[in-house]
């Protein structure tokens, strides 16, 4: 009976830490908030909280510790991979993980409990980072490159099945107007992490530790997969309707017919695909600094630690925002993301000194740091709230390949642009993306 009582203090100990940690995370201290979840799912509301904040925060970290961006690229060129494949890395990683994944939504409306499907995607990235490691202590030139690009290949596409679950997921534990603040909390330590990151990537970035640097990375972030699916299983999630959930290409393809049919749903896809250029301008920021200042990787750092700055100043304020109004959040910061690449497109033909662009490119990489954290997370936050079950699944998948895929032709566009002119490019991405804030400002309310 002692034994019994004991742990019966010690189960009631822990939820009661649970609980005051959720209250103070999420603001929820006035009577919890169920908004949009079931009565059971609401019982376990801190728990889940915590479980998916930790899960994701270390997937975060993981991903930009392993950003085909920064850490791949420098990774392969110091193994000698050919400059073809280093330019291949942000399009496979970008797109690889929105392509499939209509095919992916069928297979996890099958599933009645969906956060297994997360869990083995992460385990795959996991092993799939390892194995880079490996191919980066035994492998040079060519074979490196290929090797690392069929592992990030197996790598996106699991980062695809667990976009999925996750949406699905989130919809079905967290409530309503606090899936924002989770976010928000989610990439301001993240950003916490990778600003540490970037100051590191700085002072060491350059030099024959350089490579063994690199592997490090990856092994850490290897490392924070596994913590994260770790987390992520002790979600308690209750079964869903698997209504919808027959496989196949005719499955997945009929999910389009959303884009005819479902005139808000088309509405948000348009605004999404013209906002991509808060995500795709920042490598044209970096260019037009070596440019003017030479020497990026000296820059690199700096850069990474600005962007992991705005993350952390950023997301909590865009978090609380989206869970009153997500539109609104993915408006200013489209527009302010917009903004700042037409100031930096006239910066760089202004033939002002050098001296002033030392403060001036990483101020504008800060701020759009800032504004793209902003997009990010108004529009994650706004697809979730804008339908529930099934519904939300084909949603997320839908709205994610056709993304893919534009996403894949403007990258390419892009770079042949920049052969032109990298000024013609920024500012290309900016008028889509001022031209996206107007369209969403005319979206339908769903939060709050």
């Amino acid at each position: 009976m002692t034994k019994s009582n004991d742990q019966r203090t010690a189960a009631g100990a822990e939820e009661d830490w649970k609980t005051l940690l959720y209250e103070r995370l999420a603001e929820d201290d006035e009577g919890r908030v169920c908004k949009d979840i079931s009565d059971d799912a609401c019982r376990e509301t801190p728990g889940n909280f915590l479980a998916t904040l930790l899960a994701n925060t270390c997937s975060s970290i993981a991903d930009k510790l392993a950003s085909a961006k920064t850490t791949l690229p420098w990774l392969l060129m110091q193994l000698g991979a050919p400059a073809w494949i280093i330019s291949l890395l942000v399009p496979i990683r970008e797109s690889g993980s929105m392509l499939p994944q209509m095919l992916i939504g069928a297979v996890v409306r099958r599933q009645a409990v969906r956060k297994w499907v997360w869990v083995a995607g992460g385990s795959v990235q996991g092993f799939s980072l390892l194995l880079m490691v490996w191919c980066g202590m035994t492998l040079e030139g060519l074979q490196a490159g290929l090797a690392v690009t069929g592992l990030l290949i197996l790598f996106s596409l699991a980062r695809g099945a667990c976009s999925v679950a996750y949406k699905d997921v989130l919809g079905k534990t967290i409530p309503k107007t606090r899936r924002g603040r989770l976010s928000g909390w989610i990439s301001a330590i993240a950003g916490l992490a990778a600003f540490a990151a970037g100051l590191a990537l700085g002072a060491f970035g350059q030099g024959e530790a350089a490579s063994g640097l690199y592997l490090d990375l990856l092994a850490v972030a290897a490392m924070l997969w596994f913590l994260a699916i770790a987390s992520y299983a002790r979600i308690v999630e209750f079964p869903g309707a698997t209504d919808g959930g027959a496989n196949g290409f005719s499955e997945a393809f009929s999910s389009l017919s959303l884009l005819r049919e479902d005139a808000p749903f088309r509405k948000f896809v348009i605004g999404r695909a013209l906002a991509m250029g808060s995500g795709l301008v920042a490598p044209f920021y970096v260019t037009l600094a070596r440019e003017d200042l030479g020497s990026a990787a000296s820059l690199l750092g700096i850069f990474i630690a600005a962007e992991g700055l705005a993350g952390l100043v950023s997301s909590p304020v865009w978090g609380r925002w989206a869970d009153r109004s997500s539109r609104q959040v993915f408006a200013v910061a489209c527009g302010l993301a917009a903004l700042t690449s037409l100031a930096v497109a006239a910066w760089s033909v202004s033939g002002l000194p050098s001296e002033a662009s030392v403060w001036f490119y990483p101020l504008a990489f800060f701020v759009l740091g800032i504004a793209h954290a902003g997009v990010r997370l108004g529009r994650k936050t706004y697809l979730v709230d804008m339908a529930g079950g099934n519904k939300r699944t084909d949603y997320v998948a839908v709205s994610n390949s056709v993304i893919g895929v534009l996403l894949l032709l403007t990258g390419l566009l892009g770079a042949l642009a920049a052969v032109i002119s990298v000024q013609l490019t920024i500012v290309s991405l900016a008028i889509a993306g001022l031209l996206g804030a107007i369209l969403s400002l005319r979206w339908r309310e769903v939060s709050g």
